[in-house]
């Protein structure tokens, strides 16, 4: 097998392990332990037991490095899974908010009223308004 083809399934599988360490674990969190299948309750086993030994982030550096050694074997690669790249840090804990880049204004003409579009959308409502009235109105007459 080329080495192009080991990549990509290096790739396929480590997505796969985060995703499904992280399902595994909310899943067991919530009480879902014993709905998991074996080899997951196998691997979340082996992490809770690591837990005792090393902080959080190692043992789950860890696991998710054993399900993706697993899932790199069963879905062909050949020899060791290799290493994947170092990620960049995260920033947890911080959250940014996208802010949308305002909308460039043209100038002014003098033959647009800014008036205009509140009259349109004022006049909308009413008539959605008025519709409904007319429909309760009609309603209660033909049911008596």
């Amino acid at each position: 097998m080329s080495s192009s083809s080991n990549a990509s399934i290096a790739k396929k599988a480590r997505t796969k392990a985060e995703a499904d360490f992280a399902t595994w674990l909310m899943m067991a969190k919530l009480g879902g332990f014993d709905d998991l299948p074996s080899n997951a309750q196998g691997f979340l086993t082996n992490y809770r037991t690591r837990l005792e030994t090393m902080s959080e982030a190692e043992s789950t550096a860890l696991a998710v490095r054993e399900v993706y050694s697993a899932y790199y074997s069963e879905m062909g690669g050949v020899g060791a899974a290799p290493e994947p790249k170092a990620r960049a840090p995260t920033t947890e804990g911080k959250v940014v908010r996208f802010q949308r880049r305002p909308k460039p204004q043209s100038a002014p003409s003098a033959a647009r009223h800014p008036t205009r579009p509140m009259i349109r959308k004022s006049l909308s409502a009413l008539l959605i308004f008025a519709s409904m009235v007319a429909l309760i109105v009609a309603y209660r007459y033909l049911t008596q």
